[in-house]
């Protein structure tokens, strides 16, 4: 009989175990366990048949729907598996959607036939996904970097990490930098789920009883959300604001976004034009055009200073530290960033 886990115990599979997913490939699409592999049992199609039967006639004319969809391809699917498998120490974590018939066929199969060592996941995929969910909601020390846009907020915690500070990238996981033109140069975001799923590791990788530094971030980061577990934790933090000099952070940008087309950047600019308003959004994309990326900056910081400063009125005072610096220099920030966190009371 395979070794049936709690999640917890599932992720901490030994290093070289491979972890697979027998669920179809639309379910593997939506969301997994990062770091999966999809080994499907049947085919998106055949498990819809396959479901349909179990309701319409019940539980042993689906286990003979699935007996012919499968029957055919053992062979393949076994070995599929065993091309995963260190030769002298077969052994594979498993899951389906709920730890139900999918994964413990493939663990019957492969034990009984092969000698692999297999463990399921307890409730599969479903029980993963409630422990994302329940995971944002523990209460940890949490510590905001914050400051208006240019201001560099995405190197201070590259440089809290390198500096030996928990950190989790927001931006990173969602593929999205968190404004109009925040898709520039980055993959495909991923699906909602996945985004929690990557997230939720991320989170876990942290050590619990230290602070975990997070970017700050609207609730939305492109079309990912926040959990709401996670969004209240950010709320509750301390925020350190970052405040620099106004051309310091458009030299910033523009050695950000200045290698990207016009028109690009013209796009991201029509995205805003109703907050930004009609005069300025034709002003900046002519700027634009012509080259002239410091006065596109200039013209974009009237509304995104704007909007960022009505939104840290919405925290209490007490939540705000503000640290001025002349220079955009992450190193030194990062650094003391830390110091004030310890001197704090």
């Amino acid at each position: 009989m395979p070794d049936e886990l709690t999640v917890d115990d599932f992720l901490a599979r030994p290093p070289g175990v491979p972890l697979i997913d027998v669920r179809t490939p639309d379910e593997f699409a939506v969301g997994h366990l990062p770091g999966a592999m999809n080994v499907p049992l049947f085919s998106t199609a055949e498990r819809a048949e396959i479901g349909t039967a179990y309701m319409q006639h019940g539980r042993n004319q689906a286990v003979r729907i699935g007996l012919r969809c499968v029957g055919p391809r053992l062979a393949e699917l076994a070995n599929s598996l065993l091309d995963l498998t260190d030769p002298a120490e077969p052994r594979l974590h498993l899951h389906c959607w709920r730890g139900g018939m999918r994964s413990a066929s493939v663990a019957w199969l492969m034990e009984s036939t092969f000698g692999c060592r297999v463990a399921i996941l307890r409730g599969g995929y479903k029980s993963f996904r409630r422990w994302v969910l329940d995971s944002f909601g523990i209460p940890r020390d949490v510590r905001i970097v914050a400051g208006l846009t240019g201001s560099g907020k995405t190197e201070i915690l590259k440089q809290l990490a390198a500096l030996g500070e928990c950190v989790v990238d927001l931006e990173g996981l969602a593929k999205h930098k968190g404004s109009a033109f925040g898709q520039l140069g980055e993959d495909a975001q991923p699906t909602q789920a996945q985004f929690e799923n990557d997230l939720a590791l991320a989170w876990r990788a942290t050590a619990p009883e230290r602070p975990v530094w997070l970017e700050d971030e609207s609730r939305m980061i492109g079309k990912r959300v926040l959990p709401e577990a996670l969004w209240d934790r950010k709320n509750d933090a301390r925020f350190h604001v970052v405040e620099l000099p106004l051309d310091e952070r458009i030299s910033h940008l523009c050695r950000g976004y200045a290698g990207f087309p016009a028109g690009q950047l013209a796009a991201g600019v029509e995205a805003i034009r109703p907050r930004l308003g009609g005069d300025r959004a034709m002003a900046a994309i002519e700027a634009l055009h012509s080259g002239d990326f410091t006065a596109a900056c200039r013209l974009l910081l009237t509304y995104y200073d704007r909007t960022y400063q009505t939104c840290l009125t919405l925290y209490p005072p007490d939540h705000l530290t503000r640290h001025p610096f002349p220079q955009l220099e992450p190193r030194l920030i990062a650094t003391a960033l830390i110091e004030s966190t310890r001197s704090a009371p």
